[in-house]
């Protein structure tokens, strides 16, 4: 198929653009110290000689997943480790990175040659295979638990790795990508003009089948679930593209390319999930109004987005956070003079009493327990707006009582994806505490224990 040398160099200029700049050099090192990334050499079968570099942070779980972490074209794995918030998310939720990195240096994955479409064919997936095996044979790493994410031709990777080792990954999340298989030109390293450009459309049973007939044939186990993402004025990888994943991964995971749920968890996002009948998402879907190639944002919610959807931020059974959640601007504890359901939250002195002590549940719910009763932080009525009051209520489940206590200080609304935020960046006794849009500021600062 026609290589685009114009388009490729497009991709290389936006990717530097955006701070995919060429790779740190790497140094070889014999182990993987805690809170550090490190080189593992010699770590298997590895026929295009990709490095491998593992981030094991310094609360690691017991028996901790893995989340295989993919650059884009002119990227390599250490900057995507210092650029992006996998690092710090693997901090707080104790699993393990692995951010491998092409050979040559900077260049794209392979997602286009035949041995690379086929598991255990050959080139790059092999060696990405060995990492994973690697890190759950030397570092605990649980094989049950693995998963892949990737930005640009990582995402592309993302969606051939879910292709062709369904038996392996959980889930998966492809920011900028395209679908399996549509950059196939049978060539290593091949540049499709017509795909980037978003102009390869098929059948939702089309893309399916080739997931099914070519990735891993006879295969008819469980199918990870899938995320994927795309800004709408995106002109290296056409936004095109997003469309035609939603309907692969839909068609493979069999459920109805009709969303389930359609909402707006942020400005300018449109999400749309899919769930199978017993109403479990199954394939999640990000547009997002105005955002070309430049995805995930660095300090933004949406790599805790991909953690959360894959279940990387789940407490271990047993585990969970206990303490008062401060506002870390006013120096207080988020409290409530009035502990009853319907009570709006307010921040306090801290005293260490019990309607200051909060558990984080496995649930990502946020639990206070006062005179035996145990009530759940809750977006009032299941509010989306800027304004909305965060109150206690009795615990339900639902997604306006699931939060997220994300890397950079704030703590969003899985449902809503607004910030928990100090009114009018008040300090005083009494302040209220309601939702808004996160801005960064001073007042959306919590730390939890």
């Amino acid at each position: 198929m026609f290589r685009s040398r114009s388009l490729r160099s497009r991709l290389v200029g936006a990717a530097a653009a955006v701070g995919l700049t060429l790779g740190l050099g790497l140094q070889a090192a014999p182990r993987a110290d805690a809170a550090s990334l490190t080189q593992i050499t010699d770590f298997g079968t590895n026929p295009t000689g990709l490095a491998m570099h593992l981030y094991v942070p310094g609360s690691v779980r017991a028996d901790p997943p893995i989340l295989l972490a993919l650059h884009g074209c002119q990227g390599s794995g250490p900057y995507l480790y210092s650029s992006q918030d996998f690092a710090s998310l693997a901090d707080r939720y104790g699993f393990l990175v692995i951010y491998p990195s092409t050979n040559p240096s900077g260049s794209c994955w392979d997602v286009s040659s035949d041995q690379a479409l086929t598991r255990n064919g050959g080139s790059d997936p092999v060696g990405l295979m060995s990492m994973v095996t690697y890190a759950e044979q030397h570092y605990g790493g649980n094989p049950d638990a693995v998963y892949v994410t990737g930005q640009s031709s990582g995402a592309m990777m993302t969606n051939v790795m879910l292709a062709d080792y369904p038996d392996v990954f959980k889930a998966g999340a492809a920011f900028m990508g395209v679908p399996y298989h549509c950059f196939r030109t049978g060539t290593v390293r091949g540049w499709n003009s017509a795909c980037a450009q978003g102009q390869v459309s098929a059948t939702p049973q089309q893309w399916g089948g080739l997931v099914r007939s070519t990735a891993y044939p006879g295969y008819t186990g469980p199918r990870p679930r899938v995320q994927v993402w795309h800004g709408t004025t995106d002109t290296v990888l056409s936004h095109n593209n997003l469309g035609e994943e939603i309907k692969q991964w839909t068609d493979v995971l069999g459920v109805s390319r009709t969303p389930s749920a359609t909402d707006t968890p942020a400005s300018g996002w449109t999400r749309t999930r899919y769930n199978n009948s017993a109403g479990a998402t199954q394939v999640e879907a990000y547009s997002l109004a105005g955002l070309g190639h430049e995805l995930p944002v660095k300090g933004s919610t949406m790599a805790a987005t991909a953690i959360h959807f894959m279940g990387l931020d789940a407490v271990p059974s047993g585990g969970g956070t206990t303490g008062p959640l401060r506002a870390v601007d006013a120096g207080k504890c988020l409290t409530g003079s009035d502990t009853a359901p319907g009570s709006q939250q307010q921040i306090r002195a801290c005293n260490g009493g019990a309607s200051q002590t909060w558990t984080r549940t496995s649930s990502n719910q946020l639990t206070v327990t006062v005179g035996g009763s145990t009530l759940c932080l809750d977006a009032n009525a299941h509010g989306t707006a800027n304004g909305t009051k965060a109150i206690v209520w009795a615990c339900n489940g639902q997604a306006n009582q699931q939060w997220l206590l994300n890397p950079n200080g704030t703590v969003t609304g899985v449902q809503s994806g607004l910030c928990l935020d100090v009114a009018g960046l008040a300090t005083a006794d009494g302040t209220p505490v309601q939702l808004w849009t996160c801005s960064g500021g001073r007042n959306q600062q919590w730390k939890l224990g």
